[in-house]
């Protein structure tokens, strides 16, 4: 690229970055998201056209005009990957709330706290549905949407919902070109960004592409443009030197490790030799480790992380702990081997060696948070396998997790009022039961009438369903907290807007899950 082209292209980026005080915003006079480790990587122009008209970028010899995008309201937050037919929930779930409280309530959801609640979960933040009525968002339920995806982990979901909306407009286009990163598509959202005219890539995200792209020439002089300007902070222009001029590093001189890596930082941390550990950083960078480059332990931490955040199947999990033997104990290794020396006995079918190693395994996966994922995988048919009385009654517990416990809870025959419970609650019917332990009795009552408070029977009148399951969800969190009456209320409100399938899944897990053993 010559000096004169290099220029003119500077040119909109030089007018954009001074008008935008040199940081990217997501939208104008907001603040910008919670997720604060995007990458700076896309100017905002000023959102109004300068009294004088166009404005001339100094030394350009030319007029150049600022584009102005705007996100496109409510057809963007209306933007969506499952379609009513497929969940099952109307077109119309956000009725006329305030788009502001819907945000507020995505934001701030405590959904990881049981399996069932995060599908709940995950499943309203990428369906379609019709934007709040009256409710002009701005594309800001989007953006809270998407932003809680890439809080969860969930990147390749992100990642979808991002092309379905077209990532053309800065604050979509931030968030796409960091999954982008992060999943290893670094070269084509950088073609992207060259492609999208409405686009005004930041000094350092243009330099990181230019450099992908093998124009380091032109790297080179835009790094040298932006510091003159005073547009690189003195630690990303230490960082790019290096990552243009790696012959030139000491490796006696290792640059500091950021404790908040962007991506766009990540990735060129790692190229410059000095990647740094995922374990502390933000779910979404945990991907990263699942390559075939990373070392076995690194992809085991990382799988783990994300299965149980509901992100990774249990399938692959399994892909990956099978691997190889482990090479050491201890920790994550006992674990690993555990969860081996069961999958073996299971596939021999040995009723013996299942109940060996049965146990063993269920409380290594349960003390690491990994119960649901483990139940997924070996919950139906191990219920359907002979097993002495205590092996089966575990069995039953782990059935119950799986998506089969509707039939493992008609097979098997109770032994104990527990288990009693257990069995009712799996059919949808607690009717005449009673327990003595405040959380097991909380549920029992969510399966017989129950009067909702003043606050959720207002939100059903008014039709503003999403905003009273969001509030179950979190209802029935801070019930697994001591709130007991709100696991009362959170269920039964499922239930009451026909959810019955997650209301079940989520008072068996709350009682399964909750036992030490």
């Amino acid at each position: 690229m010559s000096n004169r082209r290099l220029t003119l292209w500077l040119a909109p980026l030089v007018v954009a970055l001074a008008a935008g005080a040199g940081r990217a915003q997501d939208m104008p006079g907001k603040p910008l998201s919670a997720i604060d480790w995007l990458s700076e990587s896309v100017a905002r122009p000023p959102p109004t056209m300068p009294e004088d008209g166009p404005q001339r970028a100094e030394g350009a010899g030319r007029i150049v005009p600022i584009i102005v995008t705007q996100l496109g309201g409510p057809d963007l937050d209306a933007v969506g990957l499952l379609p009513p037919s497929v969940t099952g929930l109307p077109a119309d779930l956000w009725g006329s709330s305030r788009t502001e409280d819907l945000v507020r309530l995505i934001r701030e959801s405590r959904a990881h706290a049981l399996p069932a609640l995060q599908s709940l979960f995950q499943t309203l933040l990428l369906a379609e549905f019709d934007p709040p009525a009256n409710e002009p968002g701005e594309g800001s339920l989007l953006l809270a949407r998407l932003d809680k995806l890439l809080d969860m982990g969930a990147l390749d979901q992100a990642q979808a919902l991002l092309e379905r909306a077209g990532p053309t407009d800065p604050a979509l286009f931030r968030r796409w070109f960091d999954v982008s990163l992060l999943t290893g598509h670094e070269n084509r959202a950088c073609a992207t960004m060259r492609a999208t005219p409405g686009i005004a890539p930041t000094f350092p995200a243009r330099i990181f592409c230019l450099a992908r792209g093998g124009d380091w020439n032109a790297a080179a002089l835009t790094l040298e443009t932006g510091t003159a300007l005073g547009f690189i902070a003195p630690e990303m222009d230490a960082l790019l030197l290096r990552f243009l001029e790696p012959d030139y590093a000491d490796p006696s001189d290792p640059l500091p490790i950021p404790a908040r890596p962007s991506p766009l930082v990540f990735r060129m941390m790692e190229a410059i030799g000095q990647p740094i550990p995922t374990g502390s950083l933000p779910l979404a960078f945990a991907h990263a480790d699942l390559r075939n480059t990373s070392g076995w332990k690194a992809r085991i931490e990382a799988a783990e992380r994300l299965a149980r955040a509901g992100i990774l199947s249990e399938n692959r999990l399994l892909g990956i702990y099978t691997e190889r033997e482990p090479a050491a104990s201890g920790g994550i290794w006992d674990r690993v081997g555990a969860v081996q020396a069961f999958d073996i006995a299971l596939l021999s079918g040995s009723p013996d060696a299942i109940t060996k190693t049965l146990r063993p395994a269920w409380n290594a996966m349960k003390a690491a948070g990994l119960a649901a994922p483990f139940a997924r995988l070996y919950g139906a048919r191990l219920a359907r396998t002979p097993l002495p009385p205590e092996a089966a009654a575990l069995a039953f517990r782990i059935g119950l997790l799986s998506k089969d416990y509707e039939a493992v809870a008609a097979a098997y025959e109770p032994r104990n009022a527990e288990e009693t419970l257990l069995r009712a609650l799996a059919r949808g019917d607690a009717g005449g039961l009673s327990a003595a332990d405040p959380r097991a009795a909380a549920v029992i009552r969510a399966f017989g009438p129950v009067d909702l408070g003043p606050a959720m029977r207002l939100r059903l009148e008014q039709g503003h369903l999403g905003e009273a399951i969001l509030h179950a969800i979190d209802r029935i969190a801070a019930g697994m907290q001591g709130e007991i009456e709100d696991v009362t209320e959170g269920l039964a409100l499922l239930r009451r807007v026909g959810l019955e399938t997650t209301a079940r899944r989520a008072a068996l897990e709350l009682l399964v899950l909750g036992r030490r053993r």
